[in-house]
């Protein structure tokens, strides 16, 4: 039974981007009472969507200025634990120490649910301490939690992206709860049909197509790969490395070997390499990352234009079209090699389970570093729905120590 029983409930959500969790609290029945954000953008945006003004920083809001809310929503700033930044944690002092303000409001308030959303690498983070803090926070404030953090990505729930993050969904104990179960769906990534999901438009935009440029630097590589023997390749290819002989004893040993790798491919390989870099001038004309090529499609594809391709500072990506890699803030926007264009904004929009009727900013870049940053609606969604069941949950004695549990058991699961 959902403990709502289908009567209004309000939320508030903190960190509120543009509005992940609201649509999923709205589409339950929520009713938000507050929404925080401090991006300028975001703010439109949330604004722009749902006529609420989130211009309201987290740090500045006085508990007496928060509405009592049935649901707390937030999907804190991750930049602090996330593999692409630096990994501070909670020595962050702009980003990591926000939670604290979660916990601020919870000690204030006293909601009877918990959302939280965060990447994946928080689990693991300093060695699990950042975990273990978030959880004996929120353990003393009177909630209890699911014995292990829940990673969930929305391909699990057939959306044709690969993004695993860390969801933090807890009860308070007054509704004597005990213990949360969840039931999270596996579904393979290659049971995914991306150009059968309904996230792909046939007839998009010119503007997102790819430049003439890098239109040929594609088809160059598109021709090395059909060229060589090998058709599964376990290493960056460094063109810059063929024919090249120095010593590379002083080098990183991971360096180093991924040179010998190279070296090795341009021997296997010397006559129809020998010919492709006389073609293409040497790559003279190519800059030093188009000269680095990843191929990590297996040989589940025979041409580079056949799946999803990125151009990252690392080179240039190549991946299989099962699914989509992980829209991050960050962004290298995937390029859909059957069309020779990149994702659009919609198209970003549909794999975060926005419906087609929310707007995008009209800036586009703005408009993908929000999609990146943004939770997963259906995720979010799918996971509320068996919070709030209450009937699915185990009640009893609440014992906080068992909730605290051993972390380094609970760790050794992911």
């Amino acid at each position: 039974m959902n403990y709502f029983n289908d009567n209004k409930f309000t939320f508030i959500d903190l960190f509120a981007g543009i509005g992940g969790f609201h649509l999923a609290m709205s589409g339950l029945g929520g009713k938000c009472v507050l929404a925080s954000e401090i991006d300028a953008f975001a703010i439109e945006s949330y604004k722009l969507n749902y006529g609420i003004d989130s211009a309201n920083d987290v740090t500045l809001i006085e508990n007496e200025n928060i509405p009592d809310h049935d649901v707390l929503c937030g999907g804190f700033p991750c930049q602090a634990f996330s593999k692409a930044g630096q990994q501070q944690g909670f020595a962050d002092q702009t980003k990591g120490t926000l939670f604290f303000q979660i916990v601020r409001i919870l000690k204030a308030k006293r909601p009877k649910f918990i959302i939280l959303e965060n990447v994946r690498n928080l689990v693991s983070h300093d060695c699990g301490n950042t975990w273990r803090v978030i959880k004996r926070n929120l353990t003393e404030l009177g909630y209890v939690l699911s014995d292990n953090p829940i990673i969930m990505s929305p391909h699990q729930l057939g959306v044709p992206q690969l993004r695993e993050r860390v969801y933090i969904l807890g009860v308070h104990k007054s509704l004597g709860i005990n213990h949360l179960n969840f039931t999270i769906p596996y579904k393979d990534k290659s049971d995914l049909d991306v150009f059968g999901s309904g996230i792909i438009d046939e007839n998009a935009d010119e503007k997102y197509n790819i430049s003439e440029t890098e239109e040929k630097v594609l088809s160059c590589w598109d021709e090395f790969y059909k060229g060589i023997k090998e058709k599964v390749i376990g290493f960056p290819i460094w063109a810059t490395e063929f024919k090249q002989t120095y010593d590379t004893s002083n080098l990183p040993k991971w360096k180093a070997d991924f040179c010998r790798k190279n070296r090795d491919l341009y021997a296997n390989n010397k006559d129809f390499i020998d010919l492709w870099l006389k073609k293409w001038n040497n790559l003279d004309d190519f800059t030093p990352t188009q000269k680095k090529f990843e191929w990590q499609a297996g040989n589940s594809i025979s041409s580079l234009w056949d799946g999803f391709i990125q151009f990252r500072p690392s080179g240039i990506r190549v991946k299989r079209p099962d699914s989509f890699p992980a829209l991050v803030a960050m962004v290298q926007i995937p390029i859909i090699g059957k069309f020779k264009r990149r994702l659009t904004p919609r198209e970003a929009a549909r794999l975060q389970s926005f419906p087609d009727d929310f707007i995008p900013n009209e800036n586009d870049h703005q408009a993908y570093k929000q999609f990146g940053n943004a939770v997963n609606v259906n995720c979010v969604s799918f996971l509320a729905q068996q919070l709030f069941n209450i009937d699915q949950h185990d009640k009893g004695e609440w014992d906080p120590d068992a909730q605290l549990g051993d972390c380094h058991t609970q760790l050794s699961l992911f």
